[in-house]
């Protein structure tokens, strides 16, 4: 039997109508910076491209930049304000994704401090906490994440940032996560930079974008020729870039698809292991989250042990790891203080478009009897 794929959070699969809008740019070679017929055929895709992205997230095409995905986005987010600072601060929360928190370290070796703000059990930052924050003199940027990879938690992002417009303090988002999911409206948000990664919405991997709005002031990523309107060099990658913009195009007419068939089959998954299993714990179930997403917590039983059961089966996350006997738990669950004894038999389940009403009855049911077995 083929597996049932719920990770799509980590990836999800090309669309097929992407798959069929990059298939001719495979024998199309024009470089978008030539003028002739083949360069402008290059560019006349490209330029196509940017406008999908910005109709998605309600900008000018002239406000995205293509980049290599969401970690490029967020590092040139982060260190292109950072370089504009001798010493400067970085206001950033406790459970962003590895590309935010590890730019931070690294800049703290550059001289860049970075305030890392608390959020509650449910995986929400606390606003208190961030106005405190911006107490602190020359701060960079602030970078809090739309939406949490790992619980599904959605951020209050646009309070954030108007908080911060009242001060001048520039605002950044991660919403790799988001996109594609929920509406996601950068003129709604007030942010000035944002992120996005193909990969999480049916685009291929390594393609992404920045969203920076006129006037926020940023080092360029890459320096070279005028590629990116001179401010992230080298030649675009133009078959990728096409895929970006037509996941992008779909993506528009999904949200719906998300909000109802998805948070459907989402919900009916959720309550049929609550009902089932005993000692059962539903992550930021008290906030809103993204209608795809279920981090699940299981007392009496470790989550690296559920997969090795279901490996085959079902392909899904674990919230913790085991190694050498030592168990150690993400730091999103630490954050949000899930007790050990739940947070080490943690599942993330994380649906998609294509889901079946069919394989979340299978996978819930061969979760249920796995866990029981582990149990004893």
């Amino acid at each position: 039997m083929k597996p049932i794929y719920l990770d799509y959070n980590a990836t999800t699969p090309i669309a097929t109508e992407v798959a069929e809008a990059m298939l001719p740019y495979l024998q199309e070679f024009g470089n978008p910076s030539s003028e002739h017929a083949f360069g402008r055929r290059a560019k006349a895709a490209v330029d196509l491209a940017r406008r999908q992205v910005a109709t998605l997230i309600n900008c000018r095409p002239e406000e995205i930049y293509f980049t290599s995905g969401g970690s490029e986005s967020n590092n040139w987010a982060l260190k292109g304000r950072a370089a504009l600072f001798s010493r400067g601060r970085i206001i950033t929360s406790q459970i962003e994704h590895p590309a935010i928190l590890n730019v931070c370290k690294y800049l703290g070796t550059q001289g860049i401090e970075t305030t890392f703000l608390p959020v509650n059990a449910d995986g929400v930052v606390d606003l208190p906490a961030f106005e405190n924050a911006l107490a602190s003199e020359n701060i960079a940027l602030v970078s809090v994440m739309h939406a949490n990879n790992e619980v599904g938690s959605i951020q209050p992002v646009g309070e954030i940032a108007a908080i911060a417009g009242n001060k001048n303090i520039i605002v950044h988002t991660d919403a790799a996560q988001s996109i594609g999911k929920i509406q996601v409206d950068v003129r709604v948000l007030g942010v000035d930079l944002l992120s996005l990664a193909g990969h999480k919405l049916y685009a291929p991997k390594g393609i992404g974008a920045l969203f920076c709005r006129e006037g926020t002031a940023l080092e360029n990523l890459i320096h070279g020729a005028g590629h990116e309107r001179g401010r992230r060099a080298g030649t675009e990658n133009v078959l990728l870039i096409i895929g970006l913009g037509k996941a992008c195009e779909l993506a528009r007419n999904r949200i719906e698809v998300q909000q109802t068939h998805v948070r459907a089959l989402r919900d009916y998954l959720q309550a049929t292991l609550q009902e089932n299993l005993t000692g059962v714990i539903v992550n930021g179930h008290n906030a809103p989250r993204l209608p795809n997403t279920l981090s699940i917590s299981i007392r009496g039983v470790q989550s690296q042990n559920i997969l090795y059961e279901i490996e085959d089966r079902i392909a899904c996350s674990a919230g913790s790891a085991c190694h050498a006997g030592e168990m150690t738990i993400s730091p999103v669950l630490q954050a949000m203080r899930i007790s050990p004894e739940y947070a080490g038999g943690t599942l993330r389940l994380s649906l998609g478009v294509a889901t079946k009403r069919e394989e979340v009855e299978i996978a819930a049911q061969m979760i249920i009897e796995k866990v029981k077995q582990l149990r004893g």
